[in-house]
């Protein structure tokens, strides 16, 4: 008979906030839906407040004595909760930091792979860090890897601004690029304006000067 497979199930995650039964201390310091405070009361009959109207009885200070609790929709709580933790999430901008590495002797073509490189990188709106390797004896010579590095934050200026200097650590030499902010084009700024223009209400005409749309001949 073939062996049944072992799935490794583990409880859900439980809401370790207490509410409604699930309060078990004596008394506790309510609040009512409003915000009010209504003050120190049996848990029975703290209960039986929120019952009544038809919402929860939810424990936000445990550490509190007595503990304080609130009366209120938990699940509506809940619910706008996640939606502004989804907000703040989606506002957070994560940046994510590359490395380049060049050499003191880096040949024409290779620099201008890894500039292109850097390039896609900024454009992506992440920062890069550019190091130059020194060997043996390219160590006498620092001022070789200065040189390229403040080359390459030239020739990327549009893209990129120096957010650290060049700096020795050790063998190497670092740099690090942060993308530039975009700033807005003439385009879109005359577009904003014109929404702008549109929301603006209707000025009025003084009073008197309103014409008729059509006049009667009969009128003449």
């Amino acid at each position: 008979m073939p062996v049944p497979r072992r799935f490794d199930r583990q409880p859900p995650e439980r809401d370790p906030t207490r509410i409604n039964e699930r309060i078990r201390v004596p008394e506790v310091r309510l609040i009512d839906e409003t915000g009010q405070q209504v003050g120190i009361m049996k848990t029975q009959d703290a209960l039986r407040y929120a019952q009544e109207r038809d919402l929860d009885l939810v424990e936000v200070a445990p550490e509190a004595k007595p503990p304080v609790c609130r009366v209120l929709d938990y699940s509506k709580y809940k619910y706008e909760q996640n939606q502004k933790q989804k907000a703040a999430r989606k506002h957070q901008t994560q940046i994510n930091v590359r490395e380049i590495k060049f050499r003191p002797k880096i040949a024409q073509h290779d620099y201008d792979t890894k500039k292109g490189h850097v390039e896609r990188f900024l454009k992506a709106r992440d920062k890069v860090k550019v190091t130059i390797m020194f060997r043996g004896r390219e160590m006498a010579h620092p001022e070789r890897g200065e040189m390229i590095l403040n080359r390459l934050a030239e020739d990327l200026g549009e893209l990129a601004t120096i957010e650290q200097r060049p700096q020795q650590d050790g063998r190497n030499m670092t740099m690090m690029l942060a993308p530039a902010r975009v700033e807005q084009t003439d385009g879109a700024s005359a577009a904003s304006a014109e929404k702008a223009e549109k929301r603006k209400p209707p000025q009025q005409k003084p009073a008197g000067s309103a014409l008729p749309e059509e006049i009667n001949p009969q009128q003449i």
